[in-house]
């Protein structure tokens, strides 16, 4: 570097510091109402991000907006996470500045234990971004709940005098990046071309023949807005169980559907969605399915996190035929005909998961609790539940005689993600399989089973048995036995024979860009 420059640049940064210390000395100067009340205490609340920390499990535990919420908070610690760790390890290492001098902050205003480290960038208030960018991306009503209390962490390190302000700055700058590269990485997943075959279904720019059926109570007022910006010209129709069953307006809309020649769109949970399915299976529509609800696993696995991701898909019309599986009473009579709408313990479908055993049992007890306490915590109650009081049954799986916790059957075929016990994906929806595992009563058999899970080595378990078929015949049910199916229960019948229909549903995807025919980027 020339002599001239390296004097500009020496002049640049004299000027800057003037500023920085100037803008520190009139913070410090000025009388802030209530501020010594508040702002020293918020500060010391958020030392090792402990107030994000709370928050987050705030949010988590209470259920308040949805998946999108819960999702925003656990990316929120994780940016958190990235900043601490460029912030703490890079950040102070490499400009070793010092803290500022206390002697214009009032005595009141100073926080008792004052930090040892260097005082360039701030980590609280790299910290305070990262987690309200994070959640603000997910979650705009608890993005603009967070943001104010992130801007005040940020303030009282200049209000307290532990920081200058472009240390706060340069800070804030670091936690919004962070919070943006976890959420970039994360959303980057890799796209799975559709192993299932590519069928036609209606092109329906905007939504425009679209009929969306939205269940309140499965997510956020700003999830089910969203729906509206992405798909304008669609027709949304929110479900009010005072003026009838969620079953019969599906059916409904999905009549409708199949007049305009359109499709029949769903928001909600597991549940919803596997009754919007049927309705569709019906009256042969495709279905468009729209990310709501405490968990929607075929969005999941449709690759769809967002209302938006499906507006280009349904307007070039691209969708993939799905699988649907049904259970019922071993007879012919029946077995060739279409499913009809309305679900009952003799016959049932689902795009999911069918299970007998301690899981129907959770479920029923997550629904007691969910209203009072809050979705996440009701499963934990129930799981503790269920560990505590559940009991073995028996019965005949293909002829054989079984001791089972629990007896679970996939709608295709699910495959671990990452070999850990992190959850389960299906990666071809139509491939004509049921994926059953079976959970066999014994000594110690469900401290085993968890064990197994959490160590990622469940498929080595002794007490777990998994296989896959087409058909799955059971026998000798006992009285009284809990079905569960796509978070729905019913009463079991005391032989089920589960198998899949020959039709297929058709339901809207996006696809990657080079299956679709879209531009490709430039690299």
């Amino acid at each position: 570097m020339s002599a001239g420059a390296e004097g500009v640049r020496a002049a640049v940064v004299r000027t800057l510091s003037t500023w920085d210390r100037a803008l520190f000395r009139t913070v410090a100067l000025r009388h802030w109402p209530r501020g010594e009340g508040v702002l020293p205490r918020l500060s010391r609340t958020a030392d090792h991000s402990k107030l994000w920390m709370g928050t987050a499990a705030a949010i988590v535990l209470s259920g308040a907006g949805g998946a999108r919420a819960r999702r925003g908070a656990l990316r929120g610690l994780a940016s958190v996470a990235v900043t601490s760790a460029v912030v703490n390890t890079v950040g102070k290492g490499a400009f070793g500045r010092t803290r500022p001098v206390l002697d214009d902050v009032p005595v009141i205003r100073r926080l008792k234990r004052l930090p040892t480290s260097t005082s360039f960038p701030s980590g609280h208030s790299a910290s305070a971004a990262a987690f309200a960018t994070a959640m603000a991306l997910e979650s705009r009503g608890w993005g603009a709940a967070v943001l104010p209390v992130a801007a005040s962490v940020a303030f009282s390190r200049v209000y307290t005098g532990v920081h200058y302000p472009s240390d706060v700055l340069v800070g804030s700058a670091l936690g919004t990046a962070a919070a943006f590269g976890v959420r970039a990485v994360l959303d980057a997943r890799r796209q799975i071309p559709p192993a299932q075959p590519l069928v036609q279904a209606p092109e329906l720019p905007a939504g425009r023949g679209l009929s969306v059926v939205v269940n309140p109570g499965s997510g956020s007022a700003s999830a089910a807005r969203e729906i509206g910006e992405a798909l304008p010209a669609a027709r949304i129709v929110h479900w009010d169980p005072d003026a009838g069953s969620l079953a019969e307006l599906l059916g409904q809309e999905a009549r409708r559907a199949a007049e305009e020649g359109g499709a029949l769109g769903v928001f909600g949970g597991d549940g919803t969605v596997g009754a919007a399915a049927r309705a569709a299976l019906v009256h042969g529509v495709p279905l468009a399915v729209l990310p709501g609800g405490t968990h929607n696993h075929l969005a999941l696995d449709l690759g769809i996190s967002r209302s938006a991701e499906l507006t280009e898909a349904l307007a070039s019309g691209h969708a993939i035929a799905v699988d649907v599986a049904r259970f019922g009473p071993p007879s012919g009579q029946g077995r060739t005909q279409q499913p009809t709408v309305a679900a009952s313990p003799e016959q049932g479908y689902f795009v999911n998961t069918f299970s007998l055993g301690a899981y129907g049992d959770l479920v029923e007890v997550r629904d007691r609790w969910r209203d009072r306490i809050g979705p996440w915590a009701a499963g934990l109650v129930a799981a503790v539940h269920v560990l505590r009081h559940s009991r073995p049954f028996e019965v005949r799986v293909n002829g054989r005689l079984q001791s089972l916790w629990l007896l679970f059957v996939g709608n295709c075929s699910y495959h671990t993600v990452g070999g850990g016990p992190g959850g389960a994906r299906r990666f071809n929806l139509s491939d004509g399989m049921l994926d059953i595992h079976l959970v066999r009563a014994g000594r110690w058999a469900r401290t085993r089973l968890v064990a197994s899970a959490l160590a990622g080595v469940l498929h080595r378990s002794p007490v777990h048995a998994a296989a896959r078929g087409r058909r799955l015949h059971l026998a000798g049910i006992p009285e009284g036995t809990v079905c569960s199916y796509d978070g729905e229960t019913a009463p079991s019948a005391p032989a089920l024979l589960i198998d899949k229909p020959d039709t297929a549903l058709t339901v809207y995807r996006p696809l990657p860009a080079w299956l679709s025919g879209s531009a490709l980027p430039d690299h």
